[in-house]
Order: structure tokens, then sequence, then C-alpha cells
């Protein structure tokens, strides 16, 4: 979450500045000077440079951390001169290539920093800074609240199961069904702290941490997703329809990338039709993997578009062709796997029917 929020702090104060220098008359209030005045004593590092790399902002706190002490003085310095590390300055072209929020985390001197770089117009980009550090002590600490809750609700969730199991095999004509549902949402409660915990992890995983990169065969890994799901969607008579340009591979951590194809795949099964068909197509191209999933169900309403990838999110029930319910965390855990490795997902409608959902994700060099 703390990510998450200075991304979304760097994205304000970069929309504030494009709005201003627009003029938007909504901001006709707004002067430069106050929006250098909360850039100034902002609590994270700020660096603005323009299409040529050169620093046209940098407060007291980017001063600090890159130890480039009196660097606010100096307008159209070289950012090479203010602060020689070739990570950073390759981050910063790296987001102004491809038009896309970057992160970094490296060593300077003695110290860990965290960098975020979003590329504006005309080939500027703004830079945050953070001290690891501090972020990674946070981090943890959210993260052992997040698994010690996790953990306190696993015990008795794990006994009242064993008590549904117990009472099902004593139950009669009149209580079956009772515990049949106390037995499905005690399913559904464990799924669901089992999903907090892992979008938990998501969100607090920092690039470093993923040491467990190895290359992924695409299509092997769809062939191994889908065999987990064919015993339901054979039930329905669903069936899949996989096509692939060539053996292709991704850099990234296996075992995530197949929780991200398993909802996905989960997904489009779920909202079927009986006898339908949910395609798969992976493609390259420019260094970058495209895998889509498309469904022969109803389609994704507006505010499906706009919020699906949202925590505890659910479309309309009636549209679910499959009577399994889902904790609402699949698809933000998919959007959070993306982010993960460098890539991003995306939602539409099929113009001749249907849901699509696209996962985006580097090639391997």
């Amino acid at each position: 979450m703390l990510l998450l929020a200075g991304l979304l702090g760097l994205a304000l104060g970069w929309w504030l500045a494009r709005r201003f220098s627009r003029r938007d008359p909504s901001f006709s209030g707004l002067s430069a000077r106050q929006l250098l005045r909360w850039i100034g004593g902002a609590p994270d590092g700020w660096l603005i440079l323009d299409g040529a790399d050169r620093v046209q902002l940098i407060n007291l706190r980017a001063e600090r951390l890159l130890e480039a002490s009196g660097a606010g003085l100096l307008r159209q310095e070289p950012l090479e001169r203010v602060c020689p590390s070739q990570e950073l300055i390759a981050v910063i072209r790296n987001a102004r290539q491809r038009e896309r929020p970057q992160r970094l985390e490296w060593q300077l001197g003695q110290q860990q920093l965290a960098a975020f770089a979003l590329a504006g117009e005309g080939g500027w980009v703004a830079v945050m800074l953070q001290s690891r550090r501090s972020l990674e002590a946070q981090l943890e600490q959210q993260e052992r609240w997040v698994s010690d809750v996790a953990h306190e609700l696993k015990t008795p969730l794990t006994a009242l199961l064993l008590v549904g199991d117990s009472l099902s095999a004593h139950a009669n004509d009149a209580t079956a069904v009772l515990v049949e549902r106390l037995q499905r949402e005690l399913l559904r409660l464990q799924r669901l702290v089992g999903d907090l915990t892992e979008l938990s992890r998501l969100e607090n995983t920092l690039p470093e941490a993923m040491r467990r990169q190895s290359p992924v065969d695409l299509p092997q890994l769809v062939q191994q997703v889908w065999l987990g799901l064919r015993p339901l969607a054979e039930r329905r008579a669903i069936r899949l329809d996989l096509e692939a340009d060539r053996p292709m591979a991704v850099l990234g951590d296996s075992s995530r990338l197949h929780r991200a194809v398993l909802n996905l795949l989960d997904n489009a099964v779920r909202y079927s039709p009986d006898g339908g068909t949910v395609w798969l197509t992976l493609e390259a191209t420019a260094g970058w993997c495209l895998l889509t999933v498309r469904d022969e169900g109803p389609g994704l309403s507006e505010d499906d578009l706009a919020h699906m990838f949202e925590r505890f999110y659910r479309g309309d029930p009636s549209r679910v062709r499959s009577d399994r319910g889902g904790s609402g965390l699949g698809l933000a855990i998919v959007q959070q796997i993306a982010v993960t490795h460098g890539g991003r997902v995306q939602a539409a409608n099929h113009p001749h029917g249907g849901a699509v959902m696209e996962l985006l994700l580097p090639v391997e060099a």
C-alpha cells in the first residue's frame, strides 16, 4: 500500500502541474509558487527533468538522498553531474521511451534508495525518491500484521470446517441444506483469507525480493493451468482453444504467473455459457508478450470496466453462468502480479460478444 500511495502522490503532483500548465479554469487560483512550495516541503525526494535530462527542479529531500547538496540552486544542470548513477539515468530514459511508470531500487554510497519515474509530455520526467530502509521496515511491519491476522483466522476456520464435516455426516433431510450452506460459506472465507494474504504479499513485494525469477514457458504454463480447471470446465462442456505464435518465455516468478493465468481462465469459465469456448492467444511483439483470454459470456458493463480490478468488486451476479462464487480479489491479484513483473492487465468487450482480458508482460531478454 505504501508503494501505491507513493505512486498516486507522484501521479497527482504531475497531473496538477499539467493542468496548471494548460491554464485549466478550475486551477486559475493555483500559482506556480504554491505548487513549488508543496513539492519543496514534501517528505519524499522530488526530481523533475526536461527532455534532455537537465534538472529543472530538485527539492531539499532529493538533494540529501542523492548526496547532491546545493543542486537546487542550479538550473539546466545535466542529471549526470548532479547524480552520476547509470541505474537512475537508465530507468528515467526507460520511462520516457515506454511512456509508462518505472521503478528502481539501488544503492548509492551507503544509502538504499527507491525511485519512481513517471513520464510526462514533451519528454519531461518526474522522479520521486525514497529511502528504502524506512520503506522496507514499514512494508515488513504491514506484511507481518496481515500474516498474523490471517494465521489467527486460519485456525478457527479449520476447526469450523471439521465441525461442518462432522455435522454433514449426521445431517438429516431437515438440516442438510443448512449444513451445506455452512460448509460453502466456510470454504469461501478460507479462500478469502488466502487471497488477502497473497494480495498483501504482492503489494509489499519490492522488485529485488523476487528472487525466484526464471524463464517461464507460457504455452506450457497455460496447459498446466487448464489441466487443473479441466474437471470444472468439462462438467459444463466448456473447451479451451489455445493459439500461440511460437514457443515464448517471460522472465518471472512461475508460481505467481501460474496464479495470474489461473485467475483469468477461471474467471472466463465462470462467465461462459454451457458448451462454450474459451479462447486464449499468445503473441510476442516488440519485446512484449500479450496473453489474451476471451469468453462467450455476456460481456462487461460500464461499471465492470471501471472497477473490475478493484478489491472485492463483483459484477452483476446474474451474469455469472457458474454457481461457484469468488472472493472478489482474483482480478486485483492478477493486476498486482502484472505490475510486479513490469507489465499490465486490461479488459474490454469483444466486438462479437464476450469479455476480453489482456495480460501484457515483457518477454525474456
